[in-house]
């Protein structure tokens, strides 16, 4: 029997902040350290995007990566995914390679640039970016004339893409690679963390994630020229004068020192919190993987998942007739939050003419798909409702 999370109410704070019976799909999971954080930013006066908890927090996120990568904090992952971009020298006209299945934030930043998304299908394996397709993507977009200039990689759900074989590919056509682990901070192949594996990666601390600092992100790189130059581009690209002189586009993409005082006193729990969703992953698992087409995503041999949310499979064929949608809706009624699947962003009105490579993976995954609460704060009792409900629609 996993170890179960300790109770959403066992923290005042979090108390205030959920004073309800509802479940929610994955909240926040504060505990006493944030207050400490915030009040010594509060009693110093620093409240402006600049302060000392905003360079507290790079050393924190860069210590948790045994310091292989340099951090630059940022209002958003989106942000984040923008600077990377730039970093990486795309521009207007130019194609840029991304996952199919995952959130529009992946690849709107493309657009921000002027550039266009070419959106490549899921493998089943990982449920992430296909090699195969990736390659074929390339290969065709260079027999139509266009390189792309970048590929958008999407570790999704906690669990990692197949950096090793994607990685090999890029390195082939000498194309950079954008690793959004937004999703995956603390799962890993082989012992290499997820973010560490491409040229510049992103990080997430939206409220959902297993730690937040009430929204914000993070590029990393182990290049330290691209964190540094994250950080001027973020801060409106002041050139370094007397006064304030500017030379190039900049962004008003900084942290906050209040939010980063929050993600200091979320990442003292980090490790904490990935025991804790892998623990609820695997009390699903043992209290449903019996029940005829209800299947999880396992992770392959040497992958590590962070299991930031769970998430099942229907195949009504199998299940009596049941779908995800019947799940979903059950559990809507009884105030528990789940959530479909990512429609795939080739489907999405967004991106109706962008090309797109791949079999229908994506597609077939959200049909079926649901996430399932995962807040590293549920309860015993939360979890056995929440498999009673399920349980009950295959009786």
């Amino acid at each position: 029997m996993p170890i179960i999370p300790i109770s959403l109410l066992s923290s005042p704070y979090n108390y205030l902040l959920f004073m309800t019976n509802k479940i929610y799909l994955s909240p926040p999971h504060l505990n006493s350290q944030e207050l400490h954080f915030i009040k010594d930013a509060l009693d110093s006066n620093w409240i402006a995007p600049y302060g000392p908890h905003i360079d507290g927090f790079e050393r924190d996120i860069e210590s948790f990566y045994d310091n292989k990568i340099h951090a630059a904090a940022l209002s958003s992952c989106t942000a984040a995914i923008h600077l990377a971009l730039i970093l990486l020298g795309v521009q207007a006209g130019d194609e840029v390679i991304c996952q199919s299945f995952t959130f529009i934030a992946s690849a709107n930043p493309i657009m921000y640039l002027g550039a266009n998304p070419v959106f490549v299908d899921s493998e089943p394996d990982t449920w992430n970016m296909s090699p195969h397709f990736l390659e074929m993507a390339i290969k065709d977009r260079m027999a139509n004339g266009k390189k792309p200039k970048a590929i958008v990689v999407v570790h999704l759900y906690g669990m990692a893409a197949n950096m090793p074989q994607i990685m090999e590919i890029a390195k082939t056509y000498n194309i950079p690679i954008l690793e959004d682990a937004a999703e995956a901070l603390g799962s890993s192949i082989n012992g290499q963390k997820c973010g560490t594996f491409a040229d510049i990666s992103v990080l997430s601390f939206n409220g959902n994630k297993i730690i937040t600092s009430s929204g914000g992100g993070a590029l990393i790189s182990a290049n330290p020229q691209y964190s540094e130059h994250a950080k001027f581009l973020a801060s409106q690209a002041r050139d370094p004068a007397p006064y304030y002189q500017h030379s190039s586009l900049g962004y008003n993409y900084r942290m906050s020192n209040i939010s980063a005082s929050i993600g200091r006193g979320q990442i003292l729990y980090l490790k904490q919190r990935i025991q804790q969703r892998k623990a609820i992953y695997n009390y699903y698992y043992e209290q449903l993987s019996h029940l005829p087409g209800l299947s999880f995503l396992n992770e392959p041999i040497g992958y590590y998942s962070n299991r930031w949310l769970t998430t099942i499979l229907i195949n009504p064929l199998q299940s009596g007739g049941v779908t995800n949608i019947i799940i979903a809706d059950a559990l809507a009624t009884n105030d528990i939050e789940s959530r479909r699947l990512w429609k795939p962003l080739a489907q999405q009105p967004l991106f109706h003419n962008c090309p797109s490579y791949g079999n229908g993976m994506a597609s077939q995954l959200f049909e079926t798909g649901l996430c399932l609460p995962s807040g590293s704060s549920l309860t015993l009792a939360q979890l056995n409702k929440i498999v009673g409900i399920i349980i009950a629609l295959w009786c």
